[in-house]
């Protein structure tokens, strides 16, 4: 069968729904899926037992219906829990001992979109170094061989959110959380089925708004990272003198916060508020942080008395190494943070609850938390630059800064006493992604940051 390669991406499938995938392609993938859990496991596929779930997309029960009976056709038992939140599925697998799920979603993109989250055993996410790109190599040379088929898989549907949300709020302490007035914006996606009655149990003053699953999304995309879909919420802050926003991506495996002020909060300040919620639970433990991270994440897992650990960006990277070390928790600033005691899987329900439970532990507005950070770490964010020859232009970044401690766990890492920056290649575009951070000034980071900036933009050297 002929399909289109760039829907595998590195860390999903994902395409336009009807021009890149569509009912037939959803069948391929779930057969092909088979297969290669089939590998992985070491298991016949009539042996496996498989998650299935997907969001509130318009055409999510179509395809769904479709990657199930491709699990069906290569004899899977398929465990089907209907509409869920991305986490709810990786739950499902973590705690049923599954081979494997699938996730029918395109996360944060727009409606347009369409896709699937896939996992093998222990919820470690498939990559496409690692099992996506497999799935396209079995499907392009051919699903059927000359040999007999399997017999037909089973389906169990099954209903997971009250065992979930047991599972989630055991992760605080409920009774320590103040009556705060928090605004939500579920983006119209799966927070508010999710998370939403947990809320409710803890008392808190809700503000809810996009809350309900609506695949067309009237309101704004599901996508919190981009400054225009943030507007709603942090209107909605200043209106009301809420303590604080939190809002969700589309399939919910992501929040972010709002402060009391109506600022966004980076997801590297995030990272350091959790680590430092859990390390007072777990003292001594090791925290991942991925590379692009503001120092200010090792700083206050150092001064919580945990170990912090450098890791490469990509949740099949957190995951595995979480896994092969016990690691308490990890965090990318992209708003992924990850939960030894959730399987090591990433959540957009467990941050709420810690957020909430440490600002009712300590008694202070959130923009009061984040004020030592943003008065000592000043952050550019993650920009990217079209570059063609990226290996090259990286090795010109690495002589440019010759007199400076290096490091290449994840493309170049640059680091001087007072600040740092990090160059890495997209697995998908023509791309380098700069994050830089001084601990001068802003001012500082600016003219720091203009000046990578130019040398990654600048045209080759001749000759080079």
């Amino acid at each position: 069968m002929t399909i289109d390669p760039s829907i595998f991406k590195a860390y999903d499938v994902r395409g336009l729904y009807g021009e890149q995938i569509d009912g037939e392609v959803a069948l391929q993938i779930g057969r092909g899926f088979a297969r290669v859990l089939s590998k992985l496991s070491g298991k016949p596929t009539a042996e496996l037992n498989v998650g299935l779930g997907r969001d509130m997309r318009l055409t999510a029960p179509e395809l769904a219906a479709r990657y199930r009976e491709g699990l069906l056709m290569e004899g899977v038992s398929v465990l089907d829990a209907g509409q869920v939140g991305t986490e709810m599925l990786y739950y499902l697998v973590g705690s049923r001992e599954l081979d494997g799920g699938l996730m029918c979603t395109a996360s944060h993109n727009p409606k347009a979109y369409t896709g699937a989250k896939l996992v093998r055993d222990g919820a470690i996410a498939l990559s496409g170094d690692a099992g996506i790109q497999d799935i396209r190599v079995a499907i392009e040379e051919g699903l059927d061989g000359d040999g007999p088929s399997p017999p037909r898989g089973s389906v169990r549907e099954v209903d997971v959110y009250e065992e979930f949300q047991a599972v989630a709020l055991a992760m605080i302490d409920p009774d320590v959380i103040r009556p705060l007035k928090v605004v939500v914006d579920g983006g119209n996606g799966m927070a508010g089925p999710m998370v939403g009655p947990l809320l409710e149990r803890l008392g808190l003053d809700l503000i809810e708004t996009c809350w309900t699953p609506d695949g067309n999304f009237p309101d704004h995309e599901p996508n919190p990272l981009l400054p225009e879909n943030r507007k709603l919420i942090i209107e909605k802050v200043r209106e009301t003198r809420a303590d604080l926003g939190i809002a969700w991506d589309g399939d919910a495996d992501r929040c972010f916060f709002i402060d009391d002020a109506g600022g966004f909060v980076d997801g590297d300040f995030a990272c350091a508020l959790l680590a430092e919620s859990l390390l007072r639970k777990n003292p001594g433990s090791a925290i991942l942080y991925d590379v692009r991270a503001s120092w200010a994440v090792p700083d206050t897992v150092k001064r919580a008395g945990g170990t912090p650990y450098m890791n490469r960006v990509g949740h099949a990277f957190f995951k595995t190494r979480m896994r092969e070390e016990g690691s308490l928790f990890g965090g990318e600033v992209s708003g992924h943070y990850y939960f030894r005691d959730f399987y090591c899987a990433d959540s957009g329900t467990i941050p709420a609850l810690l957020i909430l439970e440490q600002l009712s532990l300590r008694g202070e507005r959130l923009s009061e938390l984040l004020k030592p950070y943003r008065e000592r770490y000043f952050i550019s964010g993650e920009i990217n630059s079209e570059v063609s020859d990226q290996d090259a232009k990286m090795r010109e970044i690495s002589e440019r800064y010759a007199d400076a401690r290096q490091d290449r766990l994840d493309g170049v890492s640059i680091s001087y006493e007072d600040w740092h920056f990090n160059v890495r290649p997209s697995n998908t575009e023509p791309l380098l992604r700069l994050c830089l951070e001084s601990l001068r000034s802003h001012e500082h980071m600016e003219s720091a940051r203009d000046e990578v900036l130019e040398l990654i933009r600048s045209a080759a050297p001749t000759g080079s």
